[in-house]
């Protein structure tokens, strides 16, 4: 049965974790193994109860315990649920929620990059993505078009900021996903010297003038790829491009430079994410 609590206290320290901690609080670096995230509506709730992530407590209009987020509650047991009405809950976060229901997630232990590429044949590297917008929305199409693995540099916004997550619609629990190394240092070379030690070529997404089209036919029969996504705005880094096996363009048209690393990502994984 849910432990239902009516809000009455905005004061109350149990909802600091939706209304006043940052992201970064949330984390909890000095002490990981009590960092939180947030999931926001039910169908990004079940996901990650799906894929075995803890809940710690949730947050909801009342008219939602047996409407939309039924399947939710009766899945998280009786961890603390609090609840008021819409205007209540706008008040206490500070912005309407829009799908109505908040969760409080404990974070765990990922797996190790290595790990993850196991038997993996389409992965995804992302270069410094610090926009939680533009990842969400990556690992929404990694999921959808065939990668195997998201990989990022340690420069990268986390996956499991609340914008991340929700953006992504919960594929952030469906897709594996590891940290290339711990430290800025351990990428571009060493993080490249792992991925070909572990059988892969890479390709990076770039316009160059030795860029080869997203349908070649030589990059598409690789066996194993790794497709290297830029930053917003400055793409690549030039010693990350130099190091990869393959410069990679998406033909355009109507005078178009390029795309948004969301859509790039999308048209890439599309095409290469085709096993030979």
């Amino acid at each position: 049965m849910p432990n239902i609590i009516e809000i009455t206290d905005f004061a109350a320290p149990e909802l600091d974790v939706y209304a006043r901690l940052t992201e970064n609080q949330l984390v909890n670096r000095a002490d990981p193994a009590n960092g939180l995230f947030i999931a926001e509506s039910p169908n990004v709730i079940l996901r990650a109860l799906d894929g075995g992530w803890e809940p710690v407590s949730l947050l909801m209009e009342r008219r939602h315990i047996e409407g939309q987020a039924r399947e939710v509650v009766e899945r998280c047991g009786d961890i603390p649920l609090y609840t008021a009405p819409l205007p209540v809950l706008t008040e206490l976060t500070g912005f309407p929620l829009t799908r109505g229901v908040l969760c409080a997630m404990r974070r765990r232990p990922m797996p190790g990059a290595e790990e993850i590429c196991r038997g993996a044949k389409r992965v995804t590297v992302l270069e410094n993505i610090m926009n939680p917008t533009n990842l969400g929305a990556i690992f929404r199409s990694a999921a959808a078009l065939g990668m195997d693995a998201v990989l990022l540099t340690p420069a990268c916004c986390d996956p499991l900021y609340r914008r991340c997550v929700r953006v992504s619609m919960g594929t952030v629990f469906q897709v594996p996903w590891a940290y290339l190394g711990d430290s800025v240092n351990d990428w571009p070379e060493p993080g490249m010297t792992r991925l070909r030690a572990w059988g892969f070529r890479t390709a990076a997404m770039a316009l160059r003038e030795d860029s080869v089209s997203v349908d070649d036919s030589a990059l598409m029969a690789e066996e194993k790829l790794a497709i290297v996504l830029g930053t917003e705005g400055d793409g690549l880094g030039s010693d990350t491009i130099a190091d990869c096996d393959y410069t990679v363009r998406i033909p355009m048209s109507h005078g178009v430079d390029s795309l948004n690393v969301a859509a790039a990502s999308a048209v890439a994984f599309w095409q290469l994410g085709r096993r030979p």
